[in-house]
């Protein structure tokens, strides 16, 4: 079995941040089973732009492989019949909301608990569901803004700079997923499940870490730094080479050590030199990285990693994304993977970084929208053929599509 292949998951999610937790439990063998709205065609991911059509998007396939796809009016009472059905053989109900719609529509502990006291009702919201903001719709751009983030990114003379990626977003839904099997474990263990109240609020000033408790005990100051430099550790940084960019830390002594010599000052790391702790370097930081930018602009990237590899300093190029995909490292660990569509035929996208035992994950497409009908209601709720036609008569499913259809 798979190390997850025990649990199911109602996925009352869209979007990014709630597909992106639930698709690595998925890849771990989860059963997890989206709701999608058919008022509004399902998961509004699956109109993602640039590369899309009709029902189908790249984007939506980034987050949604390995799972199954239920239509479902949640706002009916026949649809809620089959949600409270689901909820008595499933483990787990997973939504990413507005903080104050989870219990605005009947789907956390308290208004379940009376069909399975063991569920666990994990919400990641914007701003949790309490608090002056619950209410607030929170997206990743807000929360990189709010939280400090973009305060911290980018040039000293540059303007607030968002991270390239959606990192807030990510960060939440890996937080949700480890909440989610926390209350999982503890629910079997004592029988009684509960609500996970996450937020990306939550999860964006929780990552503050080290520079929080910084400002928060000795009064530091965050700042943007040149060229992306630790706030501490020097050199750590960008350096320009003549051709392009790369990565430099030295977060040992003894990587300075390595470095001083390749560069070819050994004396700098001597214990007498001004450059030969790290607070000295820190002290005497704008000297010193005069001295080394001017260096490493004498050689291409190519010949100073050809340098600095062999010397185990710690060492990259800046790669664009194209490189970076291409990497030999990339292939060696399984990173790059396919599935097929009836769509778009092969897709490939990069894998769930989520290891567990030697077993190598398996993927499979994202579901079309209602795809796992028959599966759901059939073979996991148990109605007959008179009861299904009786909640597609009061509306459950919505406009019925896929295998509903027939």
């Amino acid at each position: 079995m798979k190390p997850l292949e025990d649990i199911r998951i109602i996925a009352v999610e869209q979007y990014g941040a709630g597909p992106f937790g639930s698709v690595h439990l998925a890849d771990l063998g989860a059963q997890v089973i989206k709701i999608e709205d058919p008022r509004v065609g399902g998961d509004v991911g699956r109109y993602v732009p640039p590369y899309g059509e009709g029902e189908d998007s790249l984007f939506f396939e980034t987050f949604n492989r390995n799972k199954r796809s239920l239509s479902l009016d949640l706002s009916s009472a026949a649809g809620r019949r089959v949600f409270e059905d689901l909820v008595k053989v499933s483990d787990v109900v997973y939504s990413n909301l507005r903080g104050d719609v989870p219990a605005k529509i009947g789907i956390v502990y308290d208004d379940l608990r009376h069909l399975n006291p063991a569920i666990v009702c994990c919400s990641l919201t914007g701003f949790g569901m309490t608090g002056p903001r619950r209410k607030e719709p929170g997206y990743d751009y807000v929360l990189q803004g709010l939280a400090g983030w973009m305060d911290l990114t980018g040039e000293p003379d540059g303007p607030p700079t968002k991270s390239g990626l959606s990192l807030v977003d990510y960060s939440g839904g890996l937080v949700a997923a480890l909440s989610l099997l926390a209350g999982v474990h503890a629910a079997r263990r004592d029988g009684t499940g509960m609500d996970c109240d996450v937020s990306l609020y939550d999860t964006a000033i929780g990552m503050l870490t080290y520079p929080a408790a910084w400002h928060l005990n000795a009064g530091f100051t965050p700042a943007r730094t040149r060229h992306s430099a630790h706030p501490s550790l020097v050199p750590f940084q960008a350096f320009e080479a003549s051709d392009g960019w790369l990565v430099v830390g030295c977060a040992k002594e003894k990587f300075w050590a390595r470095l001083a010599d390749v560069v070819g000052h050994p004396e700098w790391a001597e214990p007498d030199s001004p450059y030969g702790s790290f607070a000295g370097r820190q002290r005497n930081s704008v000297e010193l990285l005069g001295l080394l930018e001017e260096i490493f602009r004498k050689r291409t990237v190519a010949e100073w990693l050809k340098v600095l590899y062999p010397a185990s300093i710690p060492c990259a190029p800046i790669n664009d994304v194209a490189a970076a995909l291409a990497e030999e490292h990339t292939r060696a660990r399984g990173l790059r993977v396919t599935t097929e569509h009836p769509r778009f035929g092969t897709v490939e996208q990069v894998a769930s970084p989520v290891r567990v035992g030697s077993e190598p994950p398996t993927y499979r497409r994202a579901p079309l929208r209602n795809e796992d009908f028959d599966l759901v209601v059939r073979d996991i709720v148990g109605y007959d053929d008179a009861t299904i036609d009786e909640l597609k008569a009061q509306g459950a499913f919505g406009e019925v599509t896929g295998a509903a259809a027939r």
